[in-house]
């Protein structure tokens, strides 16, 4: 039974939002103390975290910087907050999805559902966790990868972007591809997670002196090299 924490004030939302989840066998954990939500989520251990940008004492944003320091855990924001820009922060301070209030149920089980099959089926799936890419070590199990310029650690969704476009080395996958790799259904993705989640990816590529690897091919999609970038 995977666990869930559901960081959300409104104790009427949070209630359906647990009983429709609890519905598919999840454990919903809520928060007693909106003053102190690291505490909360290091004895929950949870799976997978929701969590509402609006709080008390601090927003969802401060905690999700906060868990993010320690841990990869797959986050989704709930919010009824509309702005692009509300979208655009959660995904580079490392959210793995954004739904927008208000929401259809269906929508949230079906993301919750992709999120956790691909974050935690993908690696025992595999039987090959340590790749080689233009000299730099690869490690899908660890969410590394490390070269003679350092180490970055790498979140689940963006190792497995990496992953698909290594696999696919030197060849463009296309952004529709992508998403239905990532999310099994991109009616559930917009245009916008995915290119957060690219742009991010490469940044910290960036660090290896990797960042050039990855290529936008304009109206086509992206692509991984293994010689020598255009």
């Amino acid at each position: 039974m995977s666990k869930i924490l559901l960081i959300e004030d409104d104790q009427t939302l949070f209630e359906e939002v647990r009983d429709r989840l609890s519905q598919w066998s999840y454990e919903v954990h809520g928060i007693d103390d909106f003053g102190d939500v690291i505490k909360e989520f290091t004895m929950v251990k949870p799976d997978l975290v929701i969590i509402d940008i609006t709080l008390p004492k601090f927003d969802g944003f401060h905690w999700c910087r906060l868990i993010r320091a320690h841990s990869n855990v797959p986050i989704i924001f709930l919010s009824s907050r509309d702005h692009p820009t509300d979208m655009v922060m959660s995904m580079q301070m490392g959210a793995d999805d954004f739904i927008q209030k208000p929401f259809h149920f269906d929508v949230l089980i079906a993301k919750v559902q992709a999120i956790l099959r691909r974050v935690y089926n993908y690696n025992t799936e595999n039987t090959i966790e340590l790749r080689t890419w233009c000299g730099a070590n690869v490690d899908y199990a660890k969410n590394t990868v490390a070269n003679d310029a350092g180490e970055i650690e790498l979140t689940k969704n963006e190792m497995f972007i990496l992953k698909i476009l290594i696999e696919h080395k030197n060849k463009i996958v296309s952004r529709e591809e992508l998403m239905q790799y990532l999310w099994d259904d991109e009616r559930f993705v917009s245009d916008n997670t995915l290119t957060v989640n690219v742009n991010r990816l490469r940044k910290k590529l960036g660090e290896l002196h990797l960042g050039n690897y990855i290529e936008t091919k304009v109206g086509q999609g992206y692509i991984a090299l293994e010689g020598e970038p255009s």
